[in-house]
């Protein structure tokens, strides 16, 4: 937030001193950041507490509306950039004082890159949507700042003076781009998405591992809400295994499944082989496979004679 409110008053009195409507997109977009910077904090202060009653499965979805609004601020800050540099074609005005502008603009953006570097840094170690947001975001500005910085200088070379609002129309296109792209992926995490392809092979390479031991495994589903990962599945052994031999099974599992998926909730059942009604909820199977691609997976093996169902 520091660095969002230093930016826009660099940014904001190098338009003043230029009258350049790409230093006016960049004072615009740092407008943007300040506001993407209140609804992360809010957001992830939320997404940190602890699970409730209401709230069983945590608060980490909080991050995915973060970012949602900053997307769409984005968007609307874009519209509003175009809209000024087609006015500025129209009607085009003598820029000055370009040297100061220019200076203040590159101390601006200087800013802007050592927190966006921050931020990624923090983003990654954290595995945080709303922090990877801003930095995504920041970056953006950077290089916007880039472009209007390199179209300045390139109407003090040429005199041309509609260089300036043309490269604001490009900048308004490319944080047009990114928005959608942030927009995009809060979606994507609001409709509970399943891991990554490369968690999901983990998963079910420890689960294969243990058909040798005369078990088998269905029903496999995943989710992500922020950084947590939620992982479900059905494990299914002799009837004749005593609870506790169940039990540990399912222990080691679970311990070989939380090194290859940080992060995770783990909820699994037991069934016994024999019973036809285990094999009730092996179709579940399908959409999760279908997202692994290439990974081969095993099929589960049918029993040929289950017995009798119980009634």
């Amino acid at each position: 937030m520091g660095a969002a409110l230093a930016t826009m008053a660099l940014k904001a009195i190098a338009y003043l001193l230029t009258g350049s409507v790409g230093l006016l997109s960049d004072a615009l977009e740092s407008l943007v950041n300040l506001a993407g910077a209140l609804m992360a904090l809010a957001m992830l202060t939320i997404a940190s507490r602890p699970e409730d009653a209401d709230h069983p499965h945590g608060h980490g979805k909080a991050e995915y509306f973060s970012s949602g609004v900053e997307g769409a601020l984005i968007l609307v800050a874009a519209a509003g950039i175009a809209f000024t540099a087609i006015q500025r074609l129209i009607h085009p005005r003598e820029l000055q004082g370009l040297g100061v502008g220019l200076a203040v603009s590159v101390g601006a953006s200087l800013i802007n890159l050592v927190v966006a570097l921050v931020l990624i840094r923090a983003g990654k170690r954290h595995e945080s949507i709303t922090l990877e947001a801003n930095a995504s975001h920041l970056l953006t500005d950077v290089w916007t700042s880039v472009g209007v910085i390199v179209a300045l200088c390139a109407v003090v070379v040429t005199h041309w003076q509609w260089l300036d609002p043309l490269v604001a129309m490009l900048v308004a296109a490319n944080i047009l781009w990114t928005g959608g792209r942030i927009v995009q992926r809060s979606v994507v995490g609001l409709m509970d998405v399943a891991v990554g392809p490369s968690e999901q092979a983990g998963l079910h390479r420890v689960l294969e591992s243990y058909r040798a031991e005369g078990t088998e495994y269905h029903a496999v589903r995943t989710r992500l809400a922020g950084s947590r990962r939620f992982v479900s599945f059905h494990v299914l052994v002799p009837g004749s295994w005593s609870v506790r031999q169940g039990h540990a099974l399912l222990e080691r599992i679970e311990a070989d499944v939380r090194r290859v998926i940080p992060n995770v909730t783990l909820t699994t059942h037991l069934e016994p082989l024999e019973d036809p009604s285990s094999w009730d909820d092996q179709a579940l199977d399908r959409s999760e496979l279908r997202t692994l691609g290439a990974v081969p997976v095993s099929e589960p093996r049918p029993v040929t004679d289950p017995g009798p169902r119980p009634d």
